[in-house]
């Protein structure tokens, strides 16, 4: 119920902001239209009027003249021509203008006005319109409203003496207060109306079109929901092919990767009980040997010999040994386990350590009739690694050779020289190793048999793989059933300099 809240959060999320998105493009694309629209009609208007004083002083000014005998402004003339443009175009003004720019007369101002005779066009504008004959747009003053700028047309005149302009507003300040009127209502209209449909039709398309870029995530959440519900094997399909194929790969890989966590932690429980068990039999075994013995040793020591005495004391000291062993082996793979042994890394000979490791164990592979050789060549070069712990994954595999190579048998420890690496061998001719048996033998305390005989041993191996992987190596083995067991690692070659 959470996650459909959730989803449906995100849905109405996606929904207003396309909805404010629209809006404000509706908005924007109504304000761009109405500037436009207006301009355009300026523009228009002006291009259409460019020549509308040049005509005016070619036609009224032929037989009739501006000015009057005493030099004043002929206002009949004036009235009369601004009466036929307005009857014709009720949006043009016209103004006579001196050289300098002041206006010197019009119908539509109040020449009893003090203000009126002050009021002065800046010429700029109107040369360059004229210079131009009216082909770009112009805008020049607005003699009502010297701070707004209009549309006009203008032409310069020089009749019996009188110098200056003939000034035409194309769309007086009345007019377009009327047109801006009906013109924004008419877009207020427009806008309204489409804006409602817009949104209509938008609201739709957006609903359609967040529905299917939202499929791959409603995927995603319906995959999250069955792991969620303990269907750990779901997956989302083809999840590099989706809109949010890197959101939907990762998602599988994290469910791989906690599913590959979840089975690590059920066989690491698994094999810590089995551990369990078999430490717990390994120890209790040569205990009770000891406790055995020494019961024996209270209960019957008038009565033993001193030769029976002797053995029972070597018995007790067999097991006592075994039981240190195991402890060591267990206090040493703990903390191998935990990452808590680091290797002291350093270039030695490893002829010198097979040689040593060979001369301590000859006198064991003779007690046992074990015919013991190391084979390497004369010279072998420095190896990059901890001496310590590789003595101890050697001597580790020594006893494990010799524990189940038989009487009469044969132990080879080889030194090989390759590119860049040297591999130790050990090989025995014991009984050998089954090929379903060879990778349980290097888990922690596993114990592989064959009836009654046992091809594996304890810590022993789990111990080695340990101290190779911390070597950023790995140990392999080579077995058959009845003909020997091999096993090898490899150490990085010093490289001097």
């Amino acid at each position: 119920m959470k996650n459909s809240i959730l989803s449906g959060r995100f849905i109405l999320k996606l929904s207003l902001s396309f909805l404010a998105i629209l809006l404000l493009a509706g908005i924007g694309y109504t304000v761009t239209s109405i500037y436009l629209s207006n301009k355009y009609f300026h523009e228009t208007t002006q291009r259409l009027h460019a020549n509308l004083a040049q005509d005016l002083i070619d036609e009224k000014f032929k037989n009739e003249h501006p000015f009057d005998s005493t030099g004043n402004v002929n206002k009949a003339l004036f009235g009369d021509l601004m009466h036929d443009m307005m009857a014709v175009n009720r949006a043009i003004e016209v103004y006579l203008l001196d050289n300098e720019g002041y206006v010197q007369y019009s119908v539509v101002l109040d020449h009893d006005a003090p203000e009126t005779k002050q009021k002065k066009i800046d010429l700029t504008p109107i040369k360059t319109f004229i210079n131009e004959n009216g082909t770009n747009y112009t805008l020049g003053d607005d003699p009502k409203d010297l701070a707004k700028q209009a549309i006009f047309s203008a032409a310069h005149f020089n009749k019996d003496g009188h110098e200056g302009y003939v000034y035409i507003i194309l769309a007086g300040k009345d007019f377009l207060a009327t047109r801006s009127d009906l013109f924004n209502s008419y877009f207020m209209r427009l806008g309204l109306g489409g804006s409602i449909l817009t949104l209509i039709f938008a609201t739709l398309l957006g609903v359609l079109a967040i529905w299917y870029l939202t499929r791959s995530l409603r995927k995603i959440i319906y995959a999250a929901k069955r792991f969620q519900q303990g269907d750990l094997e779901y997956r989302i399909e083809n999840a590099e092919k989706t809109d949010l194929a890197n959101v939907a790969s990762t998602y599988n890989h994290m469910a791989d990767t906690i599913l590959s966590d979840i089975e690590k932690i059920k066989s690491v429980d698994q094999l810590r009980q089995e551990l369990i068990a078999n430490i717990s039999h390994d120890l209790r075994t040569p205990l009770s040997i000891i406790q055995g013995y020494i019961e024996t040793l209270h209960m019957k020591d008038s009565e033993l010999s001193a030769e029976e005495r002797g053995e029972y004391l070597k018995t007790i000291s067999r097991s006592s040994e075994r039981l240190s062993k195991l402890i060591s082996q267990l206090f040493e793979y703990s903390k191998l386990e935990a990452n808590q042994i680091q290797p002291q890394k350093e270039p030695f000979l490893i002829s010198e350590l097979a040689n040593d490791i060979h001369r301590n164990y000859m006198l064991l592979a003779e007690q046992k009739n074990i015919d013991l050789k190391l084979s390497m060549a004369k010279t072998t070069p420095l190896v990059f690694a901890d001496i310590s712990l590789v003595e101890r994954a050697i001597q580790n595999l020594m006893d494990n050779a010799l524990k189940f190579t038989p009487e009469g048998g044969k132990v080879t420890v080889k030194i090989e020289t390759e590119d860049d690496h040297v591999e130790v061998i050990i090989k025995d001719s014991g009984p050998g190793i089954k090929k379903d048996n060879q990778a349980l033998i290097f888990e922690r305390y596993r114990q592989t048999k064959a009836g009654e005989q046992k091809e594996g041993a304890g810590l022993g191996l789990a111990i080695v793989k340990k101290i190779v992987e911390i070597h950023d190596s790995s140990i392999k083995v080579f077995s058959k059933p009845n003909e020997g067991t091999s096993f090898s690692f490899s150490l990085p070659v010093y490289a001097v300099g």
